[in-house]
Order: structure tokens, then C-alpha cells, then sequence
């Protein structure tokens, strides 16, 4: 079995402890606070106990702090997924929407997200799903349009007979009688 990996040994525990004061990361001050034990000699099972996490963990702390210092103990975000379409292929799928689908070259007469996840394969090789289409068009600042359904038997004449005017002069209101309102 494998030795501990060394700590750092430009920090002493009230160091550690006096940094873990001045934190306003809890957890950077939890583990913090786990390393100050490891300095003062106590062993790394003690120090995940004071940090409440694993041996692993511990270890991976360490390895953070040896490379980056207090500061490679502060909370990062999650990187996330790394996105299928780069800024090149953004740009050349954004010119491709604004100047519409050629229907004799790519079969279609507009753009459905089918279709442009398909000219995507053929121009990129890339495999992307309609939902991932979606939020990417989103964020290149493209809505989806729908037109207003209407019925195919309406008569524009129905539309005039049915829609509600408006008088056409407004007209004062009638004088209450002198009685008034009781």
C-alpha cells in the first residue's frame, strides 16, 4: 500500500486555522480546517472525521491545496457538459437560418429543427438531438414561429358578421332624474 501524499510544508496548523478564520466559504473553512489537523500531526482518518467526508476526499484536498494553496479549496462550479456545437459551427448554422433553405439542394422549404439537426450531421458530423437544437437556437436568439391555426372552412365574410364594433359615436349618459338614486 501506497504511503500518504505530503503536505505542503509552507503552512503550519495555525495558519491553516487563522485562514479558515477569515474564510467566508464554509466549506473552504471545513477543509481548512481537516488539513490544519493533518500538520499538527493528527492522522488523515481524524481529519476526515473533522471534515465529515471520506479517506478519498481527504486526499483529493490535499492534492488541491498542495498545487493551489487556500485558494484551490474554495468551492468551484461544476464545469458541465462540454457543448457539441463550437463558435464556428454557431456561426455557419446562424447563416444558414437566415438565408433559408434552398429547396432544390436540401429538400425542404423551411427550416424545421429535423432538418437543420440533419444539415448539422451531413456538415459537421455531429449527432445532436432536437431538444440540444432547440436550446442552442434559443441562445443564438431564433424563436420558434407557428402560424395561428384557422379553420379550413372559414369565410372571411363569417369573421365581419361575428367581430364586435364599437359604436361609433360615444354618447353622453342620460341626466339622472331628480330623484336620484335611492
Amino acid at each position: 500500500m501506497a504511503g500518504a501524499i505530503g503536505m505542503r510544508e509552507d503552512y503550519t496548523g495555525p495558519d491553516l486555522r487563522r485562514l479558515a478564520r477569515r474564510c467566508s466559504d464554509a466549506d473552504q473553512v471545513r477543509r481548512l480546517l481537516s488539513l490544519a489537523a493533518i500538520v499538527d500531526g493528527g492522522s488523515r482518518s481524524d481529519a476526515a472525521r473533522v471534515g465529515g467526508v471520506t479517506l478519498q476526499i481527504v486526499r483529493d484536498w490535499v492534492l488541491r491545496f498542495n498545487a493551489e494553496g487556500p485558494d484551490g479549496l474554495i468551492s468551484r462550479k461544476a464545469p458541465g457538459k462540454v457543448p457539441i456545437l463550437n463558435d464556428e459551427q454557431r456561426r455557419a448554422l446562424a447563416e444558414i437560418v437566415e438565408a433559408g433553405p434552398i429547396p432544390a439542394s436540401h429538400g425542404v422549404v423551411r427550416w424545421r429543427l429535423i432538418d437543420l439537426a440533419q444539415w448539422i450531421r451531413d456538415e459537421f458530423g455531429l449527432s445532436i438531438t432536437k431538444q440540444t437544437l432547440s436550446r442552442e437556437m434559443r441562445a443564438l436568439g431564433y424563436r420558434k414561429l407557428s402560424a395561428r391555426p384557422r379553420h379550413q372552412g372559414q369565410r372571411p365574410e363569417d369573421i365581419a358578421a361575428f367581430k364586435k364594433t364599437s359604436p361609433p359615436v360615444w354618447r353622453k349618459s342620460a341626466k339622472t332624474s331628480p330623484q336620484g338614486h335611492r
